[in-house]
């Protein structure tokens, strides 16, 4: 069973770099192999997953059924091919199932469900996943467990007006166990974000949440926001996250649209070594 124990010491900068590189490696794998998919979003969270999974949060993957385990929800489904290349990382599924992500009767899906062991939230409905941490929240607050719930969600999110009742309600509570990761891509479907929100940090402020805001893809300060969220001092923590893209692979961050990408056949081995190329 996991203690009270103190977060693992930071791994070393150098090694979360090559663990979101190899990250991004599994992304392309996976749209390869569909020939399409959500690799814009994907490629941008890389250095927030590497910090998150393999530095920060509290877990053994030989036993997510540990009650006492840190546990990452991710809201918007549509991310689940960053959350595929986690898992074939840390042992959750194998890397052999990564080019059938979203093929017909395929074991991993376009978007996030519950039959895969570590999904914790089925995503994708947009607007529910906050609301969700913090049921789970309150619930081991109320248990006196010490593990602790981070939230993915995202600033197209931030539209929905149930995001928002649920910000409220975690400062109500207290819940300083629960931390929200917010990535502010700039971008929905069609395009750039419809509804301006900004300033984002002031209004989660606003809401009675601890912020920091971060360029998402420095890795440093990714880690470091982490370790700052780690207070427990009665309000909840929010790392509003400015991530690009497309993020490694310069081609797609050009892009004008970005949130689905479809590119011929021969390209993605061209984007596969650009991806190696811009890493060196």
């Amino acid at each position: 069973m996991l203690t009270n124990q103190s977060p693992p010491p930071p791994a070393s900068f150098e090694l979360l770099r090559e663990r979101a590189h190899q990250l991004r490696r599994n992304m392309l794998v996976q749209a390869r192999g569909k020939g399409q998919g959500y690799v814009g979003q994907a490629l941008g969270t890389a250095e927030f997953l590497s910090a998150l999974y393999f530095n920060e949060m509290r877990y053994d993957a030989a036993r997510m059924d540990d009650p006492d385990r840190d546990r990452f929800l991710m809201s918007t489904g549509h991310y689940a091919l960053s959350l595929w290349a986690v898992f074939a990382e840390i042992g959750l599924i194998s890397r052999d199932v990564l080019p059938l992500y979203g093929k017909d009767a395929g074991p991993i899906d376009m978007t996030t469900f519950d039959a895969v062991l570590g999904v914790e939230i089925t995503g994708g409905s947009l607007g529910q996943g906050l609301g969700q941490a913090v049921g789970m929240a309150l619930g081991h607050k109320m248990d006196k467990r010490t593990c602790r719930i981070f939230i993915e969600t995202s600033d197209g999110e931030l539209q929905e007006g149930s995001t928002w009742e649920a910000a409220m309600s975690a400062s109500a509570f207290r819940l300083d166990n629960l931390v929200a990761l917010i990535d502010c891509n700039g971008i929905q479907a069609d395009g750039a974000i419809v509804i301006d929100m900004e300033p984002i940090a002031a209004k989660w402020q606003a809401f009675g949440w601890d912020v920091a805001e971060i360029n998402g893809n420095d890795l440093e300060q990714v880690v470091n926001a982490l370790v700052g969220a780690r207070t427990r001092n009665g309000r909840p923590k929010a790392i509003v996250m400015r991530t690009k893209p497309g993020k490694g692979i310069p081609t797609l961050e050009a892009r004008e649209k970005s949130h689905f990408i479809r590119v011929e056949a021969a390209e993605w081995e061209m984007l596969e070594q650009e991806l190696e190329r811009n890493y060196v």
